[in-house]
């Protein structure tokens, strides 16, 4: 079945209402082996782009997964990026801020991490926690210690949607794609996903008692990532809403939608311009003259009774 990225794309505008975007849909896969074979197609085909993306050191491109707990984003972040050269992409994985990034404004740690030209950079978590987490969880906002009269609920939203919008516009002025995933995950298949984790002792470490907490704000949370996708999903810098109840349907989207950036930039190695050329022919020549000289022989050890 083919996947057409843009049935998960928020349109730039858009009022999100996220009751209306299915948490599961038709699998893109008939088997567990097709499955597994169309993700090897796909990382096949991403390994490829990514080294002519490393090559050409034109573009970069940041990849920004949010989610509720259980989402699945570390395991669509592992199995969707297997193929990657890791000295071409870095991941970063932001939790509570320490000291000094409080110290400084809410995207001032993330804009260190932003990926160079030629390189993919992939957020586990990122900026937009300060407008979801923290509009959920408000103590938070009063604790990172802004001035009072900015501490004012009813505007400073909008304010940090314009400042996210216009850092990404930023970005892509600069050269930088961002792609923003947000794994659409149902509440009950969250309470599947905690049982499991109790269940196989290999994922307790997993969960807590603060994760059963935070699922009694699910409907704050769905404001929040409502209220943040409708105002943050641009033209430029678009968030896919990604169905989450499969977990490997959502990869193989998620690996469609990276590929649909990638072959939209189509990277190409750099093409040698004259000058370029020439230095490799005298290259040649240095090397077939010295192809002839014998490799000098180590002295044989000396052996000592």
């Amino acid at each position: 079945m083919k996947i057409n990225v843009a049935d998960y794309r928020v349109p730039a505008g858009k009022k999100v209402n996220l009751r209306k975007w299915p948490t599961l849909v038709k699998p893109v896969y008939k088997s567990k082996s097709q499955y597994q074979q169309r993700l090897a197609a796909q990382v096949a085909e991403l390994s490829a782009l990514q080294q002519r993306h490393y090559a050409a050191d034109s573009y970069s491109v940041l990849l920004i997964f949010q989610a509720m707990d259980a989402a699945g984003k570390d395991g669509a972040i592992r199995h969707v990026m297997s193929g990657v050269n890791p000295q071409g992409c870095q991941v970063y994985s932001f939790k509570h801020p320490s000291v000094s990034e409080l110290d400084h404004d809410f995207l001032w740690r993330a804009t260190r991490c932003l990926p160079e030209r030629g390189r993919i950079g992939i957020f586990n978590r990122s900026y937009y926690e300060d407008v979801l987490i923290v509009r959920v969880h408000p103590e938070i906002l009063h604790n990172q210690g802004l001035p009072d009269a900015l501490l004012n609920e009813k505007t400073i939203w909008m304010q940090r949607y314009h400042s996210i919008n216009e850092l990404e516009k930023h970005l892509h002025r600069n050269g930088t794609r961002v792609v923003k995933f947000f794994l659409h995950l149902s509440k009950e298949e969250q309470r599947k996903r905690f049982l499991a984790r109790i269940d196989e002792p290999e994922k307790n470490w997993k969960f807590s008692l603060a994760d059963i907490e935070e699922r009694k704000y699910w409907d704050d949370y769905m404001k929040a990532y409502e209220a943040c996708l409708s105002v943050t999903s641009t033209k430029d810098a678009p968030w896919y809403v990604v169905p989450a109840d499969d977990k490997i349907n959502a990869r193989l989207i998620i690996s469609e939608i990276i590929l649909d950036t990638f072959r939209e930039l189509n990277p190409e190695f750099p093409h040698p311009d004259a000058k370029r050329t020439a230095e490799l022919q005298e290259i040649r020549k240095l090397l077939e003259k010295r192809s002839g000289t014998a490799a000098p022989v180590a002295d044989s050890p000396m052996i000592i009774d």
